[in-house]
């Protein structure tokens, strides 16, 4: 059946998502466009091992895998209507057993009780998830991915940061995706492992986003399936003990355990603003902003609230639950804890465990692709390797790291999720504050010239995007708490606050730079013409 839908797509493909060996060519040729000083030497590039790739990358795109590298996709194959897609890619990604992890945290590592766990959750879930559907707009609008849309902003060298980034925090998600993954199959069998469980999950996200843009698009929208199915299962069957554990006593919530908890959950929805344009870069651009902002935000907002409140609960509840308690295994083991609630309904309860485990690359199909297209953006160079190498090189690294990160899962867990917050936060705040101020929230050719996203000339320098996200790294450190370092002020009970200070820093601080930036980018625009027209005068 797989093989009768992937065919069916591919024949309703763009022309750039089924190139021709010509494509190929051409498509490496556009990415290749700058300055004639940063221009690969073209002679050596086709007598290098990247003239064979090149053939593999044709014969792969006569099967209808997307071979179109990072270049923006020009209007007239921005044509997909479907906008429904926008809904579900995003909902399949958060209604699963990663986010469910996130919401048990707050029980399980912040001693939250449920009614204090699920109402930050409502807040948080309800003004963050803003964002990541804000940023999905530019996908569509200017057919650009996350990181080239970034050259706008941080410019052509500025942007190799976020870039690397970016590489760094999608291989992180991938590695705690992978980890749930697995702990939920091994809690099936004890004739399975973490270990056995990563590959399969492993193998099954690579199969998914090899096949590339379309082909996610078409899994996205029916992986979600199986995750509401089991949701929905094991809410009738743990009723009863959360009706229980609602008026079950607890300490009260202290100051930092609530800002940390809210922090995790904020870094883990703003890590998708790095990402979400990646995904609507063939729709076509037709369609109102408000229009695919509501359709990602419901996407997003309706998976969060439904899988960190049920992931709560559950939590909350497994240390009265003996068989809930075992399964999870003192805080260390979600999947364990999924299948200890569905084991009264025997087999089929394996089943649905099964089906959630091997539906978890729904989240991990979204992250591999844009680990793929982030490396491809740090250099030209880079750029020349077809996509399919770096998923492969992703596929290499998952396995072995998130085998040896499953041993301690809730440490690894917490700390990848600040980290990658920390910086997409001042991230998301550049990219955001020069939208709204100095592109006047317009998507327009004459806002963001596309043309030019490969130009270190025509691009902007660059330099108030990184001074502001320095900025905003100095000033969040003092607020920083993990586990490896305690900032001043987080010793003082504050909790975990350097996700809202970094966001708030990193604006400000580019607003005033970039404003800076232009004031003396017209003084001197403004001195060469006047030394113009003095020397036209003199002769």
């Amino acid at each position: 059946m797989s093989a009768t839908v992937q065919n069916n797509d591919a024949n309703s493909l763009p022309n750039s998502l089924v190139p021709t060996s010509s494509d190929f060519n051409k498509s490496r040729s556009e990415e290749l466009r700058k300055d004639s000083s940063e221009e690969p030497d073209t002679e050596h590039v086709e007598d290098t091992p990247l003239r064979w790739l090149g053939r593999i990358t044709a014969l792969l795109a006569h099967y209808g895998i997307e071979t179109h590298g990072i270049a923006p996709i020009p209007v007239e194959e921005r044509v997909e209507t479907r906008w429904y897609q926008m809904f579900f890619v995003w909902f399949s990604a958060n209604m699963n057993i990663l986010t469910f992890s996130t919401g048990t945290i707050g029980p399980a590592f912040f001693a939250l009780g449920i009614r204090d766990a699920v109402t930050i959750i409502v807040v948080i879930d309800l003004v963050f998830c803003l964002l990541p559907a804000f940023f999905a707009v530019f996908g569509p609008k200017l057919g650009t991915r996350a990181m080239v849309q970034s050259r706008f902003s941080w410019g052509y060298y500025g942007s190799i940061i976020p870039s690397i980034l970016n590489v760094f925090s999608m291989q992180g998600f991938l590695i705690l995706n992978c980890i749930i993954g697995g702990q939920t199959l091994a809690s099936v069998s004890s004739h399975l492992d973490d270990t056995l469980g990563i590959v399969i999950i492993g193998v099954i996200s690579l199969a998914v986003t090899f096949f590339g843009y379309r082909f996610l698009h078409w899994y996205e929208s029916i992986a979600w399936i199986p995750n509401v199915v089991a949701f929905i299962v094991m809410l009738a069957l743990g009723y009863p003990q959360l009706r229980a554990n609602q008026h079950a006593s607890v300490q009260t919530p202290t100051p930092a355990a609530v800002l940390s908890f809210a922090s995790t959950l904020a870094s883990s929805i703003l890590s998708w603003c790095t990402m979400t344009p990646d995904y609507g870069v063939y729709h076509s651009p037709a369609a109102s902003s408000t229009r695919i902002f509501i359709y990602t935000y419901l996407g997003f907002v309706i998976a969060s609230i439904t899988a960190h409140t049920l992931g709560a609960a559950f939590a909350a509840a497994a240390p009265n639950v003996p068989a809930w308690n075992a399964g999870f295994q003192d805080s260390t083991s979600v999947g364990g804890l999924l299948y200890g609630v569905l084991t009264p309904v025997g087999g089929f309860g394996r089943f649905l465990t099964v089906l959630v485990a091997l539906s978890i690359p729904s989240a991990c199909a979204p992250t591999m692709y844009t680990f793929s297209t982030s490396f491809m953006s740090v250099s030209t160079w880079f750029s020349l390797i077809p996509r399919w190498v770096y998923i492969l090189i992703s596929e290499g690294i998952l396995i072995p790291v998130a085998i040896v990160g499953a041993r301690k899962f809730y440490t690894t867990f917490i700390d990848i999720l600040s980290i990658i917050g920390y910086w997409s936060t001042a991230f998301s705040a550049i990219i955001l504050t020069e939208h709204v101020l100095f592109r006047c929230a317009s998507f327009t050719e004459k806002a963001y010239p596309t043309t030019t996203w490969n130009s270190a000339r025509l691009l902007p320098h660059g330099i108030p995007a990184v001074l502001a996200f320095f900025c905003a790294f100095g000033a969040l450190v003092p607020f920083m708490s993990q586990v490896w370092y305690v900032g001043p002020v987080a010793l003082d009970g504050s909790g975990d606050c350097g996700v809202y200070v970094g966001f708030v820093v990193g604006a400000c601080c580019y607003a005033v730079l970039r404003r800076l930036e232009r004031w003396w980018d017209g003084r001197q625009e403004a001195r060469a013409k006047a030394y113009e027209a003095e020397d036209g005068l003199k002769h």
